[in-house]
């Protein structure tokens, strides 16, 4: 630097206020739905499912409300490290198996247990170079018509991976299609069951709608042949985020789930229109009184759905209320006469928990949108600040 240069002074910008949006993931949550699977299965281990993210809460703040579970079941081998990372040190396993050869030497490193569904995962296998044989859970497409060796074939692909030395001990497994409506889960039951007859090995059937629906104590199956016996291990999915798997037939509340996801806002603006305003784009809400509108930051771009129509339930200031119009990239509106004190800086609660402590359930605003609260959960925008609380 020369003698004479000189040092520019930067001004010093205030702290930018953020966007008044925010999603809260709720520790003790998982804690309670987790017990809620433990307690519908008293004599089975469980498998916390965290693919897709934890659906979408983030595997990294959902570890501490789970890490009470007996394994974690994911999809991809990215999921698997980052819960090797976290310090877990008991089971995982990848639900879908291995998708290439080299996905095996990963297995090994990170003692991953893994499906095994197609007869290419058992070739897989067989070239495996390795000194540790693994932990395998063979999938029979009992039904669900997805992954799986039909039943006719399920005997000879045991037999193939019991003869392998890569391999040591093979669990059982099978995905119900309709353990969540009236069909149920007896035929695929019965299916499975003659198929597996005589088989070694842990079984694994459970999703989280079996295991909240259909299982009872083995001492009492004689009087339920309806219901599903537990098995060694249940998958419960969708039951720990706090979503009932049957809706709307029974809710979370029914089953004793609390919401492990909030996402809430603020009103940042308010509207006061006549008998005839209408709201939104396309004007699809037409006021039939004067009505205040309250105008919330969240949008389709924050993940909320935009087919979400005029009454879909929200929270303001923890009292029910509804949408009004369409929803748009930032901002949606809401009906203020409930709530006559409301205005500007009001908590809009889009799903999850109120600061009173009124609830909103996910599945309420998923059923509006025509779709499920996995979906909504899956969904939440990468511009949306996530906490942990407890």
């Amino acid at each position: 630097m020369s003698g004479n240069a000189k040092i520019r002074s930067v001004p010093v910008l205030p702290t930018a206020m953020p966007r008044p949006i925010l999603a809260t993931v709720h520790t003790s949550a998982f804690r309670n739905n987790l017990d809620v699977a433990r307690r519908a299965a008293p004599d089975a281990r469980v498998w916390a499912v965290v693919k897709a993210n934890a659906y979408g809460h983030g595997i990294e703040r959902v570890f501490e409300g789970l890490r009470g579970a007996d394994g974690f079941a994911l999809l991809d081998l990215d999921e698997a490290q980052r819960v090797r990372d976290l310090g877990w040190r008991g089971p995982i396993l990848l639900l879908e198996g291995v998708f290439e050869q080299r996905d095996l030497e990963v297995c090994s490193r990170l003692d991953l247990w893994h499906a095994v569904h197609c007869d290419a995962q058992i070739d897989m296998l067989a070239a495996h170079k390795t000194n540790v044989p693994q932990r395998v859970f063979l999938k029979m497409n009992s039904g669900m018509n997805r992954l799986g060796f039909t039943p006719g074939r399920y005997r000879s692909a045991w037999a193939r991976l019991n003869a392998l030395p890569q391999v040591d001990e093979i669990s059982l497994m099978t995905h119900f299609s309709d353990a969540d409506g009236p069909r149920g889960v007896a035929a695929q039951m019965a299916v499975f069951a003659a198929a597996t007859r005589d088989l070694p090995g842990e079984r694994t059937l459970s999703n989280s709608a079996a295991t909240l629906r259909h299982t009872v104590d083995p001492d009492q199956a004689a009087a339920h042949p309806e219901a599903l016996v537990v098995s060694d291990w249940v998958r419960p999915g969708i039951a720990i985020y706090g979503s009932a798997p049957d809706y709307p037939e029974h809710s979370a509340a029914h089953w004793g789930l609390q919401p492990t996801m909030t996402l809430a806002a603020k009103i940042i603006a308010m509207q006061a229109i006549d008998t005839g305003a209408c709201v939104g784009y396309g004007s699809q809400f037409v006021a039939e009184q004067p009505t205040r509108v309250g105008v919330v930051a969240c949008g389709y771009a924050d993940g909320y759905p935009r087919i979400c129509p005029t009454g879909t339930p929200v929270l303001v200031d923890g009292v029910r209320t509804r949408t009004l119009g369409r929803v748009s990239m930032d901002m949606l509106a809401v009906d203020l006469t409930p709530v006559p004190e409301a205005g500007p800086g009001s908590e809009v609660t889009l799903w999850g928990r109120a600061a009173n402590g009124a609830w909103l359930s996910i599945d309420e605003v998923a059923a509006s949108a025509q779709t499920v609260g996995y979906e909504l959960m899956c969904a939440l925008a990468p511009r949306v600040p996530v906490v942990v609380a407890a």
